[in-house]
């Protein structure tokens, strides 16, 4: 039987007018809050619909119409996981996720959307929580940041609607904890001499983002870099830390995954035969990116389809 073709689109961040924009280009067309399309065509929408952008409230009523309708499939990201855990007490007079001035600014935007809309932003909560955290449809796997199969065994089955689950996912050194921090916001590895550097949202880091595929021995910081070329260091990274990374294997089905905030000019096309990230910094400067699958197993630069608007 032929697949059921699948049109694959990452981070969107509030960026509804990209959002609409692509799936024109797409050929969807409205209907009721959402789209559809003519062919029978479903979307695949791979995480973090909120903060960042102007219009989060309209992202998630679109992105809900058609998942309810049938038209889409969704998935949780960092982001909405981080919304959960914002607004869930710990039990000890605080919140899972602290309200720190850093945190209180990323949030911003969606807060702000919702100002007034306390019971609403409240449903909206309780749907986050029920989005699943990755989704493996046999030919393909779709996941916010990494496919990290031992913790994607962990995640199995779980849900974030479980309270002693979603709390021993926030507190670190868990397993709960190890396997929502590869999933949802991928891999990382200290940086050189423990230097801190700003990453896009002006946030200073000691940890580097990490690919999580084709991993040997020899690379270097900048061999294993995500967005790859966004620092060149020539330091070999020790064996035993690169041991400990995922390493997705090029005999596995696709895996599509957002995240890792690719510059708005990078090629679009896949980083590897069967591994794409479709997250080119939409929720900023850059295009929003669809990915157009087939059911083919070597993914294709050509099928790769961007809004209109940057």
């Amino acid at each position: 039987m032929k697949p059921q073709p699948y049109d694959l689109i990452g981070d969107i961040h509030g960026q509804h007018e990209k959002l609409t924009s692509l799936l024109d280009k797409l050929g969807f067309k409205p209907h009721g809050e959402g789209f559809r399309h003519p062919d029978g065509r479903k979307v695949i929408f791979l995480g973090d619909y909120i903060d960042r952008g102007p219009k989060v409230r309209e992202v998630l009523h679109t992105v809900r119409a058609m998942v309810e309708a049938g038209d889409a499939l969704a998935i949780t990201g960092n982001h909405e996981y981080n919304a959960v855990c914002y607004h869930t007490p710990d039990g000890r007079g605080g919140w899972l996720r602290e309200h720190s001035e850093e945190k209180n600014r990323q949030v911003f935007a969606t807060l702000h959307a919702f100002e007034g809309r306390a019971t609403e932003w409240a449903d909206w909560l309780d749907w986050m929580k029920r989005l699943p955290m990755f989704l493996d449809l046999g030919a393909l796997r779709c996941v916010h940041a990494c496919w990290d199969a031992s913790r994607i065994t962990r995640l199995t089955g779980r849900s974030l609607t479980d309270q002693a689950f979603l709390h021993a996912s926030a507190t670190k050194m868990t397993p709960e904890h190890r396997a929502i921090e590869n999933v949802l916001k991928g891999p990382e590895i200290p940086a050189t001499d423990g230097n801190l550097f700003r990453d896009n949202e002006g946030t200073y880091r000691d940890t580097i983002r990490a690919r999580w595929w084709d991993i040997r021995d020899g690379l270097t910081i900048s061999d294993l870099v995500m967005p790859p070329g966004s620092m060149a260091d020539s330091l070999k990274v020790d064996p035993r830390m690169l041991s400990r990374l995922p390493n997705y294997s090029p005999e596995e089905p696709p895996v599509f995954f957002g995240h890792y905030w690719l510059p708005a000019d990078a090629p679009k096309a896949p980083l590897a035969p069967n591994i794409a990230c479709l997250d080119f910094s939409g929720g900023l400067d850059g295009p929003l990116v669809a990915y157009r699958w087939d059911g083919e197993n070597t993914l294709n630069a050509g099928n790769f389809v961007s809004s209109n608007l940057n």
